[in-house]
């Protein structure tokens, strides 16, 4: 009899040493907060709502991510600051902006880097990208994964850009990163550091004279109504960090960080492919209200070798072992299949 006593009681704790590891697993009630700087028809905006979609399916409902486009919640470095304070959770941002909190991150600003989007995220996906993520956590911020904003190009309301030196003397918005600032002044402009929802205003009434992003940002934030031309100048490729804060990170189980990371891998390739197609459409569209010009193989090759000093500044402040990872895996993706 007592033999059988234990045999129930053993049984009867195993069950609920089961069920409470179950319990302490389970997906709970809760909502994340999502800031970022473009609208939300953007692709960064489609990826933030397929994101949100993915979550809410995986979870049965239980974990909604609010999102929060437009820049609404002020710029890149404040939602990064309130991220990191637990104030907000998610963001996604162009990577080279958090050289403010991690130097290296640079290296993914330096100028005329990339000759393609594929070869930039074949790059971004392997070491280079798991280094600078590893880097990135003793900032209290976990990387998601890495999201497409596309080529960076020029746009101004007084002239094509052809050639390096029609840029003397113009001042044109430039993100909050000592790479565009660096990269700007060495062409001879006189790059404006501006948090991305001032810059319409700032276009508007004429403070800047011009900006640089890829083409779905000019076309989705409107930019066309007050610049008269786009040149495509392609002069920086952004790859964006999808990034959620520690403390937000570390409240979640083992069962919930299985499932955003699932979500985000998922949102990552959707967005990748959105903001594709999105680029071309938008090249198109913007040619019906701007004056489009191409640069020359010839002018693109004068521009590398005039930025090449901005290269060799920025890279004094980078760790020398990551610029060269970051060198060999770009020739590996050059090498023939």
């Amino acid at each position: 009899m007592m033999k059988m006593i234990k045999t129930v009681l053993a049984t009867a704790c195993a069950v609920g040493l089961l069920y409470a590891g179950t319990v302490a697993a389970e997906v709970r009630s809760q909502t994340l907060r999502f800031a970022f700087q473009n609208v939300k028809e953007h692709p960064q905006g489609q990826g933030a709502q397929k994101f949100a979609d993915l979550v809410k399916k995986k979870s049965d409902g239980k974990i909604k991510v609010r999102l929060f486009p437009g820049g609404t919640l002020g710029g890149d470095l404040q939602t990064v600051s309130a991220i990191q304070g637990g104030t907000l959770d998610l963001t996604v941002l162009n990577a080279g902006i958090l050289a403010a909190q991690v130097k290296d991150f640079a290296i993914l600003d330096f100028p005329f880097l990339f000759n393609n989007a594929q070869e930039a995220q074949q790059v971004i996906d392997g070491p280079v990208g798991q280094a600078l993520a590893t880097r990135l956590e003793s900032k209290g911020l976990h990387t998601l994964g890495y999201w497409d904003l596309g080529f960076r190009n020029v746009t101004n309301s007084k002239k094509p850009i052809t050639r390096w030196e029609d840029l003397q003397g113009l001042k044109i918005r430039v993100i909050q990163s000592p790479s565009y600032l660096e990269t700007f002044s060495t062409l001879g402009a006189n790059p404006v550091p501006m948090p991305f929802p001032e810059v319409y205003t700032g276009l508007e009434q004429r403070t800047v004279d011009g900006q640089e992003n890829p083409n779905t940002v000019i076309l989705g934030s409107k930019f066309y109504e007050v610049q008269k031309y786009l040149s495509v100048t392609r002069h920086v490729y952004n790859p964006q960090s999808f990034i959620i804060g520690e403390k937000s990170w570390n409240k979640l189980n083992e069962d919930e960080r299985k499932l955003i990371t699932e979500a985000a891998a998922e949102a990552q390739a959707y967005q990748r492919k959105v903001s594709e197609e999105a680029q071309e459409k938008a090249y198109q569209t913007l040619k019906g209200s701007m004056a489009v010009n191409e640069i020359t193989p010839e002018e693109m090759d004068r521009f590398r070798e005039k930025t090449k000093p901005v290269i060799e500044k920025l890279a004094k402040d980078v760790d020398p072992t990551l610029i060269k990872l970051l060198d060999d895996e770009v020739q590996k993706t050059r090498k023939p299949q």
